[in-house]
């Protein structure tokens, strides 16, 4: 059934409620400097074995963040083009900007380097609100961020849940961005073992309230 423009328009801000709640949680993550992300993680072992083979100067970091991005993309338009819609764009674009701003306004707080038992207290934090934002992106029906498709398709493709989907695919990541040269450190394999079994506890619950605040908006 098609939407309305109501609806859209509802669902597109449910989705940026939860872009910039993910978002204060990767930043948080970055300042635990325990490691990258996973999808990072392979996103800087593409950037490093590029630079090394090719003499670009449009080959960096930002750039390749993005055209794997467009690439997960058109993958998944070919295989079933539903997943993309608005929602993906705006993640892709908007993601960047809204961590560059909790850097700014948090900064203050990290001046000092944080012992391994605070920082790892702090990157458990941050991936449980970024799983909570991520889990409201995905329930908005709006779009998914380019780097979660893949666990979303692949969880509903194979009808499996999607934290056990995510571990796998955030754990390829990881692997296959080593072995192109990146690195990671324990907040990676943290981040690989939590966000998705986090994530199922929060898909059931934000989906509830979601579906709630579109029935009501709908009358």
């Amino acid at each position: 059934m098609k939407r309305s423009v109501k609806e859209t328009a509802i669902r597109l801000l449910i989705l940026l409620v939860g872009l910039i709640i993910a978002h204060f949680g990767v930043t948080l993550f970055i300042f635990s400097n325990q490691g990258t992300d996973p999808f990072n993680v392979l996103v800087q072992g593409v950037f490093r074995s590029l630079d090394k083979v090719l003499d670009w100067g449009i080959i960096k970091h930002g750039n390749i963040h993005m055209t794997l991005c467009i690439i997960i993309m058109a993958v998944l338009i070919f295989v079933d083009k539903s997943y993309i819609k608005t929602g993906t764009i705006v993640c892709m674009f908007l993601g960047g900007p809204i961590i560059d701003i909790f850097t700014v306004i948090l900064q203050p707080l990290f001046t000092q380097e944080l012992s391994i038992i605070k920082a790892i207290i702090l990157l458990v934090i941050a991936c449980i609100i970024l799983a909570f934002g991520m889990t409201i992106v995905i329930k908005s029906d709006a779009g998914t961020g380019p780097n979660d498709l893949v666990s979303v398709a692949l969880s509903d493709k194979l009808r499996k849940k999607f934290g056990v989907v995510r571990i796998i695919t955030d754990a390829c990541f990881v692997i296959v961005g080593f072995l192109l040269g990146g690195t990671f450190g324990i907040g990676t394999l943290i981040c690989v073992l939590l966000i998705g079994p986090v994530a199922d506890i929060f898909l059931p619950i934000n989906e509830k309230w979601i579906t709630k605040v579109i029935k009501l908006t709908n009358k």
